[in-house]
C-alpha cells in the first residue's frame, strides 16, 4: 500500500495493497508469533498475510519501488508521468532489470514481475508521488540507502554487475548533501 500525510497524526491512503510478514534474521520470530501478528492487522483492517519464508515478497517489493522510487525523486514525476516518460521509463526497467539478477544470484524467487508491477502502478495510481518524492520535497532525508543501496550491497555479495543502481545512490546522496550547504 501506498500513502502519504497530509498532517501530523493522519495519514491518506493513496493506493491500496496487502502486507507481507514472516521471520526475519538473525532472530527471527516464531511462526505462531507471525500468525498472530498477522491475524491482528487484518482484524484492524490491514490486509496481511504471514508466509514462512518472505524474502520473494520483500525482495518484490524491494525491486519496484528501488525501480521507481528514486527516479521520481531525481526528475519530480509522479507514478504516471514516469510511465509517460520514454527515458523514465527506460530507466525504471533497468533498475528492475539489475535488481531482478541480484534477487536470481541470491537464490530469490520474486513473488511477482517487477516491470507488470510498474505497468499496473503507472496506470492505477497515475498521480502517486512515491514516498522518497514526498521526502524530496520536504527535504528530508530518503529511504535510498535501504532500497538501492540494498540492492548494491546484495549485488557485492552476489557478485553481480549493477551500475544503474549505484548511479541514483550516487545521485540521490548527492541531492540530500547539497541541501545542507
Amino acid at each position: 500500500m501506498a500513502g502519504h500525510v497530509p498532517a501530523p497524526g493522519a495519514v491518506h491512503l493513496d493506493a491500496p495493497g496487502d502486507t507481507w510478514i514472516g521471520p526475519f534474521e538473525p532472530q527471527p520470530a516464531r511462526m505462531d508469533e507471525v500468525r498472530l501478528l498477522a491475524a491482528l492487522l487484518n482484524r484492524g483492517g490491514l490486509p496481511a498475510a504471514a508466509l514462512g519464508d518472505a524474502r520473494g515478497a520483500q525482495w518484490t517489493k524491494l525491486v519496484f519501488n528501488s525501480a521507481t522510487s528514486p527516479v521520481a525523486a531525481l526528475t519530480g514525476l509522479t507514478m504516471g508521468q514516469l510511465g509517460e516518460m520514454a527515458g523514465a521509463r527506460e530507466l525504471t526497467g533497468g533498475l528492475a532489470a539489475e535488481g531482478c539478477a541480484v534477487a536470481r544470484a541470491l537464490g530469490i524467487t520474486l513473488d511477482d514481475d517487477p516491470l507488470a508491477m510498474i505497468d499496473a502502478a503507472v496506470t492505477h495510481a497515475y498521480g502517486y508521488r512515491p514516498s522518497m518524492l514526498q521526502d524530496v520535497l520536504a527535504r528530508r532525508p530518503t529511504e535510498i540507502g535501504v532500497l538501492n543501496g540494498g540492492i548494491v550491497r546484495g549485488a557485492g555479495e552476489a557478485g553481480v554487475p549493477v551500475p544503474l543502481n549505484q548511479a541514483v545512490t550516487a545521485l540521490v546522496n548527492g541531492l540530500e548533501q547539497s541541501w545542507a550547504r
